[in-house]
């Protein structure tokens, strides 16, 4: 994206000025392995991407904060009188959700003028909102010299989604954001922050995002469901196990004492959590010894227990994977994300991209009467100034 552009929209929208704005960029994250385990305590394996939110932002006198963006149509104006309240379902709320946070922890705030433009694509499932709220933060602690660490930084786009926008997200997206590196994934475990970079070698093979656009409407509403049906396995299985969440539980373990949880969707749920805390360490293990076709495998793995344990994968992302795992070259293939649409993430050989593009295009419009987008993914650095 070209920045002198949007510093030209900047100008346009809130005059010019001797003092240049400053210029903040978050990437989009994709998850390769290790879907739904963040808010229950366990394992993932993100990575950032080269496209994300930019943030043009300048000081201004007013004590008052003025929200643009080159995608969307809706404007705001927060003055500075008190903590901000919601706007409705905007896009403003993720931001400002950030403001809230510094607030609560007694920062002095001052007015901004702000421009966002974001190339990741809306609703696809590759962290639009956390890439938001991660650029809000970096910029607001670099220009207000707040002195806060990268990790408290991450906390606070967390809790903004959390507190302000109310989507009980754990803390990956966040994390992937603030902490990527160009080149490598990051193994997390989610209870307790520890991580590890781990470089993707990837040779003669490349990621390709497939965009389903199908627009995940119901995201919200079902992940939160999926939230609570957690809790309730975690609370049975605590008869046997005292744990803070679902992924202290092996699968061994799981499937000694599985029989305690009556409920078939319960139980199925927090197979479907154990299991894929189990795979991403397997995961993370082939990928320190190259073996990028066990990794695929367990990809492929993961993408079906999402469909029939998890329940969060649909029609939509069923179809653009099967048909990936029809294509000579490709050794994975799953969705990625909350689920109910967004993208599918596959690891696909170089020589067979442009194959892969086509048919499994065609395909899925044939099959599902939408239009695939497919972005070659470069795995790029986290938040910071530019």
């Amino acid at each position: 994206m070209n920045t002198d552009n949007l510093k030209e929209q900047f100008h346009r929208i809130y005059g010019s000025d001797k003092v240049e704005p400053d210029v903040f960029f978050a990437p989009g994250r994709v998850n390769l392995i290790g879907e739904h385990t963040d808010y229950n305590g366990g394992y993932v394996f993100p990575c950032a991407l080269s496209f994300g939110t930019y943030l043009i932002i300048r000081h201004n006198d007013d004590s008052v904060f003025r929200f643009a963006t080159s995608n969307f149509p809706y404007t705001a104006e927060v003055v500075l009188n008190g903590m901000p309240e919601k706007h409705g379902n905007e896009w403003v709320n993720y931001p400002l959700g950030v403001i809230a946070q510094f607030m609560q922890r007694g920062i002095t705030m001052k007015g901004f003028d702000m421009l966002f433009s974001g190339n990741i694509p809306n609703g696809a499932g590759l962290s639009s909102s956390a890439s938001i709220e991660m650029v809000t933060a970096v910029a607001l602690d670099e220009l207000l010299k707040t002195g806060i660490n990268r990790i408290e930084l991450i906390k606070i786009g967390r809790a903004a989604e959390n507190e302000f926008v109310g989507m009980n997200c754990g803390i990956m997206d966040q994390f992937a954001i603030g902490m990527g590196m160009a080149n490598a994934g990051l193994a997390l475990n989610c209870r307790t922050l520890e991580f590890q970079r781990v470089p993707l070698h990837l040779g003669e093979y490349a990621i390709v995002i497939a965009n389903t656009n199908k627009r995940r409407e119901l995201a919200g509403s079902k992940y939160n469901e999926r939230v609570q049906e957690c809790a309730s396995a975690l609370e049975i299985l605590r008869k046997v196990k005292p744990m803070v969440d679902l992924s202290a539980m092996s699968m061994d373990e799981f499937d000694q004492h599985s029989s305690l949880i009556e409920d078939e969707t319960i139980r199925k749920r927090a197979h479907h959590v154990i299991s894929e805390n189990n795979r991403v360490l397997l995961a993370v293990d082939a990928l320190i010894n190259n073996d990028l076709v066990t990794f695929g495998k367990l990809m492929n793995q993961s993408h079906l227990s999402l469909k029939d344990d998890y329940e969060v994968t649909g029609f939509e992302l069923d179809t653009i994977v099967q048909e990936a795992w029809k294509i000579e070259g490709v050794v994975g293939s799953r969705m990625t994300g909350a689920g109910f649409g967004g993208c599918s993430v596959s690891i696909v050989r170089h020589d067979k991209i442009d194959d892969f593009i086509s048919t499994v295009g065609a395909n899925y419009s044939r099959i599902s009467g939408l239009t695939a987008e497919f972005y070659v993914a470069s795995i790029g650095d986290g938040a910071g100034k530019l």
